[in-house]
């Protein structure tokens, strides 16, 4: 009686309306691939080639934070001389930087 009946409005239907709602999501989507997983996968492609790339007499820094020079490399360890005389073996992944020639003297 002093209610009177409510009805729902239509939806608007149509292509533009289902992907209007997407959009918010397809945005989020392309802002965190552009910010996050390109660079990221940037970094691992230089990383990937670097290791590939590394041979004897390359001044590196070990994961540990440990600096020396590589004696030997094999498929999957490193030789470092981190001081005259002392060796130690690494695994390849455990390089993190290699450094310009020379730095290891000006240690």
């Amino acid at each position: 009686m002093f209610i009177s009946n409510a009805y729902a409005q239509a939806a608007a239907a149509g292509p533009e309306s289902s992907l209007m709602s997407f959009l918010p999501i397809i945005i989020m989507f392309a802002v965190l691939y552009f910010l996050m997983i390109r660079p990221q996968m940037k970094r691992q492609k230089e990383q990937k080639t670097m290791m590939a790339a590394l041979a004897k007499g390359d001044e590196v820094i070990a994961a540990g934070g440990v600096v020396g020079k590589i004696t030997k490399v094999t498929e999957a360890y490193v030789t470092l001389e981190v001081a005259n005389g002392t060796e130690i073996v690494v695994q390849k992944g455990a390089v993190a930087t290699l450094l310009p020639k020379g730095t290891v003297k000006e240690l």
